[in-house]
């Protein structure tokens, strides 16, 4: 026992030593943890702001649990702005001067914003929003403020994306009066501005608003027929804004709203009521991916905070909590966390204010620098800091029904607009299509789109300007009642137009009003009627208004629907050949001269060949001889020979031959014809550029723009005179420019066409046609009218309707549709033949060529036959097979060859070649004495025989008969 006393006491210094050095070392960690002050200023009442509150005390434990080694540690000092600018300010002062915060997280909303950022600048306290987006913000060039949100801008391009998706032209802003909403409007502007959509008219609704002063203005809109409305504004005014719609009526078929993220990020906090008064509205939401940060973040949520849902505000609270531990962190170690203690300014006269004396953080350099560089994967994405916020990629395209939202599809930069975002993009902007979204339910329960624009039941009826001209009065004509002197207007025009309004998927009220002076008279030209369009007197112009450039800085021009053009008519004179050589015209002198050739050179190949194949031809003196073959030649010309040639050459040059004169013939035909009637309308001038050299009068029509285009083309106002009608146009073309009058008319094709239907016969179109682009109907600029008039002027046009239309007021002017005239027509000539001559002639030296070899052939055949009849023969020889071998048998008698006349050997001998066989048989047979045997020839063969050779059978062949009767 004693030894166990005597080891504890002397044990108990020892763990006495150690104990006490354990508690040191405790009290020396608790003491290197800096604690680092940081302030917030938020609207501690509100909903929004509490459950921002909550995810950052969350991330700052979380984020310490898991960083237990860091030497600092947060200290949040929370003040109530409530809900004022002055409160905020008011709060963030006091922060700074006795708090002596490091960083200040807040405000809650842009319009505390500007004098925070202001008292950051100056005292060098960085201020973190994550809830003011507005991008005036941005204007303070603070350095000192950092966004840890997205910036408003980066949504309006996916607003435009879905505007021009649906090819809505006009749309109304409706904002929040405040710093929040206006805040977005130049960037709409621009965006809208981009794909042509039209800012009707700027609704600013303030939050201090009375629901009477609200539904005031909403009934304004409703006065207007833009359909199309985008909200830009915080929940509590937007849900008031929905529920007088609904009230009034704007929630149903035909209306179309967009909120911006201002409400979709925030409808967690809405009740089923104001969801249920957005049925049918499109949203832009911000998008967070689902990382597994995020999902883990709302599984702890939901275990401490049951079922609150977690909203954007409170993932980017969460992170900015975060990103400002980590930078702290950073600079803990080389930093002074404490202010200055030199005053700026100890004033305290009358003079001073609380700024003067206010100290700055010695901490705010390094700070802010930490801030813009750190970067880490979040709940919220990737938290890295550009230009002092958070960068936007991708929203979220919802449309709210009662129960919820459901996403019908999502915008990505440089992307445009998707269905998924699972779906590889090629990188190309794909927003110019609807197809791009899922199915929406519109308001109204439907799923049709909506139009974006339409008139109002109670709106007034458009102003139409009309032209009062005195002539043309079948495109434009204003008449008045001579009792009520309420005005008619009838024409193609006015036909063409009402039917394109009648076919308008809406219904358009309108009326016409004459353009013209109270006693009448017209009021003024087309370009004046224009400029009263533009300046708002009228709300369009409807006539023969032609489309150009200069009128297009003022109007917006539907599509033309008639001809474009503009034409130079002239006179015609009657310049017909009626000379009486004009039949010798059609061909020049050199086809002349070839075709004659031609004809010699045939009748010598004729001569040729027939002087080979007929006797009968060669009998002939030589003067007939030529003048059959030459008459042979040019017959072929007009009739078919009954009498065929005889010899087979002949014939197949003559079949060629007459293909060429049908040829020759009818292109003479046709080039008589056209001489003896079309120059009939050859005009006195040629060429627009001669009416220049020849200083004549032009004529144009009164008020016309062609006025203006012939003094653009050097033509002296002296040189031009007007016409208002038809007939008067035509008189002064029968005064001529030396009475007066006119030579040459410069106008549109239209007006040219009406008037051509009357005077066809006299006039013509010469080169060139200028350009114009035809009639058009006349809307001020940015109308939604101009592209759905656009599209039914199309669908008229390629119908049978803008036929009938034509065929009520311009019948007539087909007859002259083509009146243009060119030069006299062309002569003929020998280049245009060439190709036939050539074949004849090459046909020819064929059968020349063949009938040579022909006779080559023959000659050689009937010299050997001569030889082999001159051979001594068999006296054994025996009658040929199948004939007749009676003793009885004798030859017949014929009649004595030696008085007949026998023609000298020549070529007509080619027509007994079918002969000479038998002749040399009966040669053989009376050569056959010695065996006695006598060979009965048919008698009709030695007839035959007979009138042969008593023609053509030689002296040489005649000893040979001589011989065969002897025997």
């Amino acid at each position: 026992m004693s030894l166990f006393n005597h080891l504890l006491s002397r044990a108990l210094p020892l763990w006495l030593l150690f104990f006490i050095n354990f508690l040191v070392l405790l009290g020396k960690s608790q003491q290197e943890v800096l604690q680092v002050q940081v302030g917030i200023v938020l609207d501690t009442n509100a909903t929004l702001a509490a459950l921002s509150l909550r995810a950052i005390n969350m991330s700052l434990s979380e984020f310490y649990n898991t960083h237990n080694g860091f030497k600092t540690r947060i200290v949040l000092n929370i003040r109530d702005s409530k809900r004022t600018v002055v409160g905020a300010a008011a709060s963030a002062l006091y922060l700074i001067k006795k708090r002596e915060v490091v960083a200040i997280i807040g405000p809650g909303n842009s319009m505390q914003a500007p004098f925070l950022i202001n008292l950051g600048n100056q005292s060098q306290v960085p201020i973190i929003s994550f809830s003011a987006s507005s991008p005036v913000l941005d204007s303070l060039r603070s350095p000192y403020f950092i966004r840890a949100t997205h910036d408003d801008s980066s949504q309006v391009h996916a607003i435009s994306a879905i505007i021009e998706s649906f090819r809505w032209r006009e749309v109304v802003p409706i904002y929040a009066d405040n710093e929040f909403g206006e805040g977005i409007l130049p960037y709409l502007v621009d965006a809208f501005q981009e794909i042509n959509v039209r800012i009707r008219y700027r609704s600013a609704i303030s939050v201090h608003s009375t629901d009477d002063l609200v539904k005031k203005e909403l009934y304004k809109l409703m006065t207007m027929p833009t359909r199309v409305f985008i909200v830009h504004m915080l929940p509590d005014l937007g849900s008031r804004l929905f529920s007088i719609a609904k009230e009034i009526g704007m929630m149903t078929k035909g209306y179309v709203w967009i909120v911006t993220n201002g409400i979709a990020d925030q409808m967690s906090v809405m009740g089923e009521s104001s969801l249920e008064n957005m049925h049918g509205v499109l949203g832009v939401k911000t998008y967070f991916s689902r990382s597994k940060e995020l999902m883990y973040l709302e599984t702890r949520w939901r275990k401490r905070f049951g079922g609150e849902e977690l909203n954007n505000f409170e993932c980017w609270g969460y992170d900015t909590a975060t990103a400002l531990a980590m930078s702290i962190e950073e600079i803990s170690s080389n930093v002074n966390m404490s202010f200055s203690q030199t005053k700026r300014n100890t004033s305290r006269d009358d003079t001073g204010t609380d700024l003067d004396d206010l100290s700055f953080a010695l901490s705010g350099p390094k700070l802010l620098q930490a801030l813009a560089t750190v970067s880490f994967k979040g709940v919220a994405g990737r938290f890295q800091l550009k230009n002092g916020k958070l960068e936007a990629t991708t929203f979220k395209i919802v449309n709210i029904e009662e129960s919820g939202e459901r996403t019908v599809g999502f915008w990505k930069s440089k992307v445009g607009l998707v269905k998924s975002l699972r779906v590889n993009q090629t990188g190309i902007k794909i927003s110019h299509s609807s197809h791009r979204l899922r199915p929406i339910i519109w308001p109204g329960d439907t799923i049709f789109v909506p139009k974006g624009w339409e008139f109002p039941t109670n709106a007034k009826k458009l102003r139409i300007a009309v032209p009062k001209k005195d002539g043309f009065n079948n495109f434009v004509e204003v008449t008045k009642d001579a009792n009520t002197n309420a005005p008619t207007i009838t024409g193609f025009c006015i036909d063409v137009f009402d039917t394109a309004m009648r076919q308008m998927p809406y219904a358009v009220p309108y009326e016409y009003i004459p353009f013209e002076t109270p006693d009448g008279k017209p009021r003024g030209s087309y370009d004046e009627m224009v400029y009263h369009v533009f300046l708002g007197e009228f709300d369009g112009a409807v006539g023969d208004t032609t489309i150009l450039a200069n009128r297009s800085t003022y109007v917006d021009f539907a599509l033309p629907y008639s001809e474009t053009g503009i034409v130079v008519v002239v006179p015609v004179k009657d310049e017909r050949e009626k000379g009486k050589w004009v039949f010798l015209k059609p061909l020049t002198r050199e086809l002349w001269f070839l075709t004659a050739a031609s004809f010699l050179y045939i009748g010598i190949m004729v001569w040729i060949f027939e002087y080979q194949a007929s006797g009968d031809f060669r009998k002939q003196s030589i003067i007939n001889k030529i003048s059959n073959v030459f008459y042979f030649s040019f017959s072929t010309l007009f009739f078919a020979h009954m009498r065929p040639s005889e010899s087979i050459f002949t014939r197949v040059l003559v079949v060629v031959w007459c293909f060429v004169l049908l040829i020759l013939t009818q292109s003479y035909t046709a080039t008589l014809t056209s001489m003896l009637t079309v120059q009939e309308l050859r005009p006195t001038v040629r060429h627009m550029d001669d009416l220049r050299n020849s200083g004549v009068n032009i004529g144009y029509q009164t008020g016309s723009f062609t006025f203006e285009r012939l003094k653009q083309m050097g033509y002296k106002e002296s040189r031009l005179k007007t016409y208002d009608t038809p007939q008067e146009m035509h008189e002064l073309f029968l005064k001529k420019s030396s009475n007066g009058g006119i030579d040459a008319a410069f106008d549109e094709v239209a007006y040219v066409k009406l008037f051509m239907a009357k005077y066809c016969s006299k006039y013509t179109i010469i080169e060139p046609t200028f350009k114009a682009d035809g009639f058009g109907f006349a809307f001020p600029l940015g109308s939604p009218l101009v592209p759905d008039l656009s599209r039914q002027i199309l669908n008229i046009t390629e119908g049978e309707t803008m036929k009938a239309i034509e065929n009520k007021w311009l019948l007539g002017e087909k007859h002259c549709l083509d009146s243009t005239t060119s030069d006299s027509p062309i002569r003929l000539d020998h280049h245009s033949f060439e190709a036939l001559f050539t074949i004849v002639f090459v046909v020819s030296m064929l059968l020349l060529l063949a009938m040579l070899v022909c006779r080559r052939y023959r000659q050689e055949s009937k010299s050997g036959e001569i030889n082999a009849n001159n051979s001594p023969t068999d006296g054994n020889m025996r009658a040929p097979p199948n004939q007749p071998t009676d003793d009885n048998m004798r030859a017949p008698t014929s009649p004595p060859i030696d008085d007949q006349v026998l023609e000298p050997p020549g070529p007509a001998l080619n027509e007994a070649d079918d002969q000479d066989q038998l002749l040399n048989d009966e040669v053989n047979v009376g050569d056959r004495n010695e065996v006695d045997i006598i060979v009965e020839v048919d008698p009709t063969l030695v007839h035959r025989r007979n009138l042969i050779t008593s023609k053509t059978i030689p002296t040489r062949r005649a000893a040979l008969f001589s011989r065969i009767k002897s025997a």
